[in-house]
């Protein structure tokens, strides 16, 4: 394991991981071999947890590294920026050090401030109509999102399950459609029929028992198929370990639970027809090369870019990419990341990203260097996907999706060929929306940031009409 370049400080994960293993400070000391009080001292962030320590952690419970790293807190000090940029905080402004504190030493301290902040948005744009006890402080898609971004994107015992089954399945001479109908043929009686009137009624599969079928549309692209009948035997034969973790360490809000287990039998589906030890071989040796690889395995681009954003098996990782998923109104569909990362809470995304780019040249890739406001330089590969019109009066949804990694990992993708990841000349500066971007002198600029002193000037006017005045 290579030895991390600054100081961890990993103390509230320490607290959540001996929290979910139902364990006391004596108990995980004692298996990882220190002292009650130097464990106490990591736990309240006065120690790092050295590179040992946290090998040992990662071994003993089967986690990826990643998960002790600080990206959630980088997260966290995002969400609190955009908040604190709301003007109702104009009073009491907050430094960005501050947050980054705050994020730290008190993770649970921070969340609750954001929940209520959530809380207060949604009285104040139903104008209060309903009483505040009526409503969930965090949406179910919102609580299983930060569910599954507290786990970096991985499930180590769905992704070894769905591995060991393609292993047992697949044969030389069998392609995985072939063997996958074979299976729910001879393991479950369901044949496979291809109905003319599944679009009309909204459904991409359904099993009639009656029958001993499962439907299929009969114009549905071969890899969509794959994945269905992937998330069909995920339903049929792992719904107990699905139950298992979710019982174990899921959103505990009823919506919520019913929305992750959608989540764990996609992330089953993706884990079997791409399994993890053969997929990150291939990975590598493509130079992660997204059209490359869904070549090979018979997917699509955005199936392989999904699963590039969970190659987080300990000691078997991946690039740590960030996976997001657009319409053209700029809706975030799904948001992924493995590394620092993070896309605005409030108010659309920054329009210099290149995902915006992808849609005026549907199917084309677009390549970027990009550079966040807290100075993190990515490489970003975004591109359009779905399916097209199947007739005059049908409007398929525009969709796009971009995958980035760090610049430091850029040079291990096919994407960086022809760059020079040394001259930042030509990196594009994006932020996290206007509401809460500093850039001064941006002149794509929609809105003033919020929470700031507004200067319009009289005796000048710049590249937009207002500044803000700076802070002291």
């Amino acid at each position: 394991m290579p030895r991390t370049k600054t100081k961890l400080f990993a103390g509230n994960r320490l607290r959540q991981l001996r929290q979910r293993e139902g364990m006391t400070q004596a108990v995980l000391a004692e298996c990882v071999g220190v002292s009650l009080s130097y464990l106490n001292q990591m736990e309240r962030n006065h120690r790092p947890l050295p590179d040992h320590l946290l090998q040992s952690l990662c071994e003993r419970f089967a986690l990826s590294p990643a998960w002790f790293a600080d990206t959630r807190e980088a997260h966290a000090v995002q969400a609190l920026r955009e908040t604190m940029a709301d003007p109702i905080f104009k009073t009491s402004p907050l430094q960005l050090v501050k947050m980054a504190e705050a994020a730290r030493q008190s993770p649970e301290l921070c969340e609750a401030f954001l929940t209520l902040y959530r809380a207060y948005t949604f009285e104040q744009e139903r104008h209060a109509h309903a009483p505040l006890a009526s409503m969930p402080p965090l949406e179910p898609y919102e609580a299983v999102g930060n569910w599954v971004q507290d786990h970096n994107n991985y499930f180590h015992e769905l992704d070894c399950a769905a591995e060991e089954f393609y292993e047992r399945l697949i044969s030389t001479d069998t392609s995985l459609d072939t063997a996958l109908a074979r299976h729910l043929r001879n393991q479950h009686g369901l044949g496979i029929t291809h109905n003319t009137d599944m679009q009309e009624r909204g459904l991409v599969w359904r099993i009639d028992r009656h029958k001993h079928q499962i439907q299929l549309p009969h114009n549905q692209p071969p890899e969509s198929t794959l994945f269905f009948l992937a998330q069909i035997i995920g339903q049929l034969e792992h719904t107990r370990l699905m139950t298992d973790i979710l019982r174990r360490e899921g959103p505990k809000e009823r919506n919520a639970q019913e929305l992750a287990r959608v989540y764990l039998g996609n992330y089953f589906a993706g884990a079997l027809i791409l399994p993890y030890t053969r997929f990150l071989h291939k990975a590598q040796s493509m130079r992660y090369d997204v059209d490359d690889l869904r070549r090979h395995f018979g997917v699509s681009f955005e199936q392989v870019s999904h699963r590039l954003s969970t190659m987080q098996r300990f000691g078997a990782e991946g690039i740590p990419f960030y996976f997001l998923k657009l319409d053209i109104a700029g809706n975030i569909l799904k948001s992924f990341s493995a590394n620092r990362f993070s896309q605005a809470r409030f108010g659309g995304p920054c329009p210099l990203w290149n995902v915006f780019r992808a849609f005026a040249t549907p199917g084309q890739i677009q390549v970027q260097l990009s550079q966040t406001t807290d100075d993190s330089i990515y490489l970003n590969v975004a591109r359009t996907v779905g399916r097209e019109g199947l007739s005059y009066a049908d409007r398929p949804r525009q969709i796009a999706i971009v995958l980035g990694c760090t610049i430091t990992d850029a040079a291990k993708t096919v994407y960086a060929s022809g760059l020079d990841l040394a001259d930042h000349t030509l990196v594009v500066p994006i932020g996290p929306g206007c509401r809460a971007c500093g850039r001064e002198l941006c002149s794509h600029r929609s809105l003033p940031v919020s929470g700031r002193v507004l200067d319009t000037g009289s005796n000048a006017r710049g590249v937009v009409p207002y500044r803000a005045v700076p802070e002291h």
